[in-house]
C-alpha cells in the first residue's frame, strides 16, 4: 500500500504544480478579460485581437459592439475579440 502511494506521489506533485503555475493563473486571466469586456461602453477606445484600434459607438448586445475605424467607416465586432481597452470614456451616461 505504501509503495503504491509512493509511485503515485510524483504524478500528484506534477498535477499540483501544473494547477498553481498554469491552470489557476489562466482562470484568473479569463475572469479578468470577461469582466473587462462586460464594462465596455460608448466612447471607449479598444484594441481587437486582429490589431485594429477603434472607438466604440454603441454596445449592440452581450456579444457585439459597433465601432468606428475612421470617419464614416463603422464595423461590428464580437466582444470576446477585444483584447484591451486603451482609453476609457469619461461619459458614464452613454451605453
Amino acid at each position: 500500500m505504501n509503495e503504491t502511494f509512493a509511485s503515485f506521489l510524483p504524478l500528484i506533485l506534477i498535477f499540483v504544480v501544473f494547477y498553481f503555475l498554469l491552470i489557476r493563473p489562466q482562470q484568473r486571466k479569463m475572469k479578468e478579460h470577461k469582466e473587462m469586456i462586460s464594462k465596455i461602453k460608448r466612447g471607449d477606445e479598444i484594441l481587437t485581437a486582429g490589431g485594429v484600434y477603434c472607438k466604440v459607438l454603441r454596445v449592440i448586445d452581450e456579444e457585439k459592439i459597433e465601432a468606428a475605424l475612421s470617419n464614416n467607416v463603422n464595423i461590428i465586432i464580437s466582444k470576446p475579440t477585444v483584447t484591451s481597452v486603451i482609453n476609457k470614456s469619461s461619459d458614464t451616461n452613454n451605453k
